[in-house]
């Protein structure tokens, strides 16, 4: 199996050069406190680094149709599993603590 399409090596040296730009990016807002944001921006990044390296390392923007699903189909995995374990989280305080346990066995009191 060969490939038709040839990448040319600029292509690559400047998908190299954002990837340690947006590296250099995440590290620098790392030090900047914004709150709750901090997650959102380089979770934001890193899916920017991400698409870069799927879309012109693996070659998937030149790859044909099936493969593109393929890929999209793994990246809507993903978001279904953080989906999931975000919901997890965020909801976990929606039901109190039990305090009963150490009612029904002695010993466990100060456990929970």
């Amino acid at each position: 199996m060969s490939s038709s399409h040839v990448v040319p090596v600029k292509t690559y040296l400047m998908v190299f050069a954002a990837l340690i730009f947006f590296t250099g990016l995440t590290t620098g807002v790392a030090y900047i406190d914004m709150g709750a944001f901090n997650t959102v921006v380089a979770l934001a990044i890193a899916v920017v680094k991400m698409l870069l390296v799927v879309l012109f390392f693996m070659h998937v923007k030149y790859s044909t149709g099936l493969l593109r699903i393929i890929a999209f189909a793994g990246i809507f995995w993903l978001a279904i599993l953080v989906t999931l374990t975000l919901a997890d989280i965020l909801t976990r305080h929606w039901s109190p603590a039990s305090t009963t346990w150490g009612l029904i066995v002695p010993g466990l009191r100060g456990l929970f």
